[in-house]
């Protein structure tokens, strides 16, 4: 039985005072990978600082592979690398910021080869980027050769922090397919924050949905956050815009989050069976999730994005497509506020 790569206890983190990040317990497994899903704010940029050891956390225990660590542990410190979402280069050559790293960690032997594989790793050949400078490089290219100085160290574990979200569609592509090469040739846990729901989908073994520093889902749940007003029958609510009605039971605040998970979807309402709330909506994305064969449908009610899970008969059998009208299904007494 393999140790997680990570455990957490009782961890709590703050800034000036204010709390940031609150999780009791977390396990992550080796050669997994993690996604990590939440609104700005949520807390996921903080949760892969300390999970890089880059913070000592507020509150709270941190194990790698069994060994209670904190910034700069031995046990860990060679072993973890993050990639955040804009990465600092050196004003030095191509070759220079991916072998950096190398000759810091005391990995000089082979050092052309081990550069020069991370950055065909990230589809930039070496011939033609080795001794580019950094400053003539796109957006893109700098990220993937930040990218490439921490696959030449293989690490253990490689956090990820919005890889994606400021590249051109062709690093974008590269990246996400480096991932899945780095845990399938080198064994390397990834934990990915980004707002690519989609593709965390398609590339994760576990997704986690933070919000206001907590873990509250695995990424499948819908949040429809306030204000609220009290509507002309003496419920609580929205009126969308397309006049239909979002009802939702008393909430704590005006301000507050919904969780509405779908409990069912149809091609008109006389299909759809059991008691709840029924509105229309059109889909808008689809994807299938990689570990469990899930089909994920996002359905747009109103101008409010919600998440549907299906098994992937279901989807074939309601001939899901994106442009397509269907209904949802929620119920009162299942809504949750966070």
């Amino acid at each position: 039985m393999h140790l997680p790569i990570y455990e957490i206890r009782s961890l709590k983190h703050s800034y000036g005072g204010q709390p940031v990040l609150s999780i009791e317990h977390l396990t992550v497994k080796q050669a997994h990978i993690v996604g990590l899903i939440g609104p700005n704010g949520s807390g996921k940029s903080t949760l892969l600082r300390l999970l890089g050891l880059i913070e000592r956390p507020t509150q709270g225990e941190i194990f790698f592979n069994g060994f209670r660590v904190e910034p700069f542990s031995d046990e860990a410190r060679f072993l973890i690398t993050m990639l955040p979402q804009e990465p600092f280069l050196m004003k030095r050559s191509v070759f220079s910021n991916v072998s950096y790293g190398l000759k810091l960690r005391g990995n000089g032997r082979d050092i052309v080869d081990k550069a020069n594989r991370a950055l065909s790793l990230v589809g930039l050949d070496s011939k033609d980027f080795a001794r580019r400078p950094w400053y003539a490089l796109s957006g893109g290219e700098a990220q993937r050769v930040a990218l490439a100085a921490r696959l030449a160290l293989n690490p253990k574990v490689l956090l990820l922090d919005e890889p994606t979200a400021s590249v051109d569609a062709a690093s974008a592509q590269l990246i996400k397919e480096v991932t899945l090469r780095a845990r399938r040739e080198l064994g390397t846990t990834l934990i990915v924050a980004s707002h690519d729901w989609q593709w965390l989908y398609e590339i994760c073994d576990e997704i986690l949905h933070l919000f206001k520093g907590r873990i509250f889902g695995r990424g499948r749940e819908t949040i429809i956050f306030g204000p609220w007003q009290k509507l002309g029958t003496g419920t609580w609510g929205k009126i969308l815009s397309d006049k239909q009605q979002l009802l939702v039971p008393p909430p704590p605040n005006q301000e507050a989050a919904a969780v509405i998970n779908v409990l069912s979807v149809g091609e008109d309402r006389s299909t759809i069976a059991g008691e709840g709330i029924v509105l229309s909506g059109t889909v808008s994305r689809l994807s299938l999730e990689r570990k469990t064969g899930q089909l994920f449908a996002t359905i747009l009610v109103g101008d409010l994005p919600f998440k549907v899970g299906l098994a992937f008969q279901q989807g074939k059998e309601h001939t899901l497509f994106p442009g397509r009208t269907i209904f949802v299904r929620y119920r009162l007494d299942q809504v949750k506020w966070i």
